[in-house]
């Protein structure tokens, strides 16, 4: 039975999963029927952090254009463009046994694709989640559902797993940006073009 986060909590992956080490970092959303003019497209992203909380290149921003960090260590699955279907709408596997050393943490995003564009913004965006579950037996470990009302932000951290001495733990952070993924970009120390 997964446990349900609520804002700010935190809760242990490995501590009652001892050999855990391949997990996948699964996250949903629903478009509400407001009329934009344009298709909603959400993309999720994982960003590899340090003690500083930055990354350490660019490499460690893991994407749809970018599916895989150095060390294969985290690997996003694939772009959905119109977050249709039931489930998961995007997928990022992290293997936690391969993690660099340097890595302390790996911050999990999600942004509206050219929001301002679009005009479009989080408080259009329903049935938002992150779920962690075990890759090699589908049990889902951790849920966090998203209930805050994100009326101008474009970019929302869903959550953090980190590590803390030999233990990696999940905190649901539900915090929400202005300024899309440049934003968040800037953010973790990430070179924008």
């Amino acid at each position: 039975m997964p446990v349900n986060l609520t804002k700010g909590q935190k809760v242990s992956l490995t501590k009652d999963n001892p050999g855990l080490n391949k997990i996948v970092v699964g996250l949903g959303w629903d478009a509400n029927q407001f009329d934009t003019g344009s298709q909603f497209d959400l993309d999720a992203a994982a960003f590899i952090l340090g003690s500083n909380g930055k990354v350490a290149s660019s490499d460690d921003f893991i994407f749809y254009g970018n599916k895989k960090d150095k060390s294969g260590s985290v690997e996003h699955l694939g772009d959905n463009r119109t977050g249709e279907g039931e489930g998961d709408d995007e997928q990022i596997r992290i293997n936690l046994a391969t993690m660099p050393a340097s890595a302390e943490r790996v911050a999990f995003t999600v942004t509206i694709y050219e929001a301002e564009a679009r005009n479009q913004n989080f408080g259009q965006v329903s049935n938002a989640y992150i779920r962690v579950y075990n890759e090699e037996t589908n049990e889902e470990l951790v849920r966090y559902d998203l209930d805050e009302d994100f009326s101008i932000e474009t970019a929302v951290i869903f959550a953090e797993v980190y590590k803390r001495g030999n233990e990696w733990k999940v905190n649901a952070m539900g915090s929400g940006y202005q300024g899309g993924l440049a934003a968040l970009c800037a953010n973790y120390g990430v070179e924008v073009e």
